[in-house]
């Protein structure tokens, strides 16, 4: 039930990468978290794009865009090395979603939010970390079936 959330101010992303960045930080979530590549995995990795207008976003320094991601997991699904690797490879999917390279990487800040088990709701109940390791257990099951 990962959620990832880009803030990049509005005309900070290429034409391409607006339309591809939303769908490549979601499967980069889900692939750091470890969860199975299911129909049901990928639907419930959420991923939001939220463009403040331009001038909304600066620095005492200067005005180049910065870009800011939110992750919000379930605690306990990120070891410290996939924390590393999500953050990693993050960053490096919003500079080139933006055109820019890894000299800029300074410009990409990643918060990775853990939230605690038992105090997160979908469909009605709530869910927690042991349920979820169940469904990708039984999704591997079935795959390694078929």
């Amino acid at each position: 039930m990962p959620m990832i959330r880009l803030t990049a101010p509005s005309g900070s992303l290429t034409e391409r990468g607006r339309t591809t960045v939303q769908r490549d930080l979601a499967t980069v979530l889900l692939r750091w978290e470890g969860a199975p590549d299911t129909a049901f995995f990928r639907a419930q990795a959420w991923s939001y794009l939220v463009e403040p207008p331009e001038g909304a976003q600066t620095t005492a320094e200067d005005d180049a865009p910065r870009f800011l991601v939110e992750v919000t997991v379930p605690e306990g699904a990120l070891s410290g090395r996939r924390r590393a690797g999500l953050v990693e490879e993050v960053t490096t999917t919003v500079l080139t979603a933006a055109g820019l390279t890894a000299e800029d990487a300074f410009r990409v800040w990643v918060l990775v939010h853990e939230q605690p088990d038992g105090t997160w709701g979908a469909g009605g109940a709530v869910i927690r970390f042991a349920d979820l390791t169940a469904l990708a257990q039984r999704g591997e099951e079935r795959r390694a079936d078929a």
